[in-house]
């Protein structure tokens, strides 16, 4: 068994990667950690991992401090370490499939995909098959990270279905907790584009809200000024399309599900073509007969959000050196943006 010394649950310290397949991670609490429940501490500090899998650690004695199980409900003390044993879990009950996947890069410890849009990242209720999992678990001969679930194996951040471009993937439960905790402590950077509705007055805008799910639709997400997670995005506009649209980057501290489309929605500029959010209506009733024609055109054969993943960039976690990574906008934006360009 490899011993993976970390401090802070998951740093960029130098670490080789296991030639077996259960491995060990030594976790050194900060000193000035405040009391906490263990699993509630390994929840923060290894986000992508299911509270049902380290409910599963835990239950198994294989957290221990100074060398002894514990339980659920003890609190960690400032300063001392964790040792979190992990084994390989059941491999996912989800079928192979030889799907085509445009891949950017690949090693023996991760995978980054440039998703098209229309492909959901895993499986779930309506989507049992033809997702990305299924594609990854063909093409990786199911050598992926069990963290995220049965369901998600290898899978440490998401896009939504119809939102286009990058991603990474972990082939081990090590490599995917140091990746996970780049993304929850933002050092893992991302940038989307996404053409909008309107044209904003200010070229620069910090958006900043909390997001929770909609009360009245479970399957929306919704800013509001008090419930929910901190979101924070900053959004830059890079061109005008007349008064109609607007082509902007977004640079994400938090990554909350819809954050995009639900900020750019709460400050009246959906992203354009979001049939959730009101990117397909929004700006027709305010322009001139003869540009709501045109832009009515574009809808119809632009089926969804234009929004895309085109930069991401990561500390890797066996290679010990920043990478980064970028996928050019997809044809059919591209398309788009041609034909904005000419109101």
């Amino acid at each position: 068994m490899t011993i993976w010394k970390v401090k802070n649950a998951i740093s960029g310290s130098q670490i080789e990667m296991p030639e077996n397949t259960t491995s060990e991670i030594i976790i050194e609490v900060d000193a000035t950690q405040s009391p906490l429940r263990i699993d509630k501490y390994l929840a923060e500090k290894l986000p992508s991992a299911s509270r049902s899998y380290i409910k599963i650690l835990i239950q198994n004695g294989l957290v221990l401090r100074g060398g002894k199980t514990v339980k659920a409900s003890e609190k960690v003390n400032p300063g001392e370490k964790l040792s979190v044993i992990l084994q390989p879990r059941p491999q996912p009950d989800v079928q192979p499939e030889n799907i085509p996947l445009d891949i950017i890069f690949e090693d023996d410890s991760l995978i980054v995909i440039n998703k098209p849009a229309g492909m959901v990242v895993h499986p779930a209720v309506g989507n049992w098959s033809g997702t990305l999992v299924n594609a990854l678990v063909y093409h990786c001969q199911n050598n992926l990270s069990t963290l995220s679930g049965e369901s998600r194996p290898g899978i440490v951040h998401r896009l939504d279905k119809d939102t286009s471009g990058l991603l990474v993937v972990a082939k081990n439960d090590v490599v995917h907790a140091a990746l996970s905790r780049q993304f929850s402590q933002k050092t893992a950077k991302r940038i989307y584009q996404a053409v909008i509705w309107g044209r904003p007055d200010l070229l620069n805008r910090k958006i900043e809200s909390y997001i929770s799910r909609n009360l009245r639709d479970r399957k929306k997400m919704m800013a509001n000024k008090q419930d929910g997670k901190w979101a924070v995005t900053h959004m830059q506009v890079l061109e005008y399309f007349g008064s109609v649209a607007s082509l902007c980057e977004f640079k994400l501290e938090t990554g909350r599900t819809h954050q995009i489309r639900v900020h750019t929605a709460s400050i009246g500029y959906p992203v354009f073509g979001d049939p959730t959010y009101g990117g397909r209506k929004h700006g027709l009733s305010g322009i001139n007969q003869k540009n709501a024609a045109y832009i009515a055109g574009l809808l119809k054969d632009f089926q969804r959000q234009a929004l895309h993943a085109r930069q991401l960039s990561f500390f890797h976690p066996v290679e010990n050196k920043d990478i980064y990574f970028e996928a050019e906008i997809p044809t059919d934006l591209q398309n788009l943006i041609a034909q904005l360009r000419l109101l």
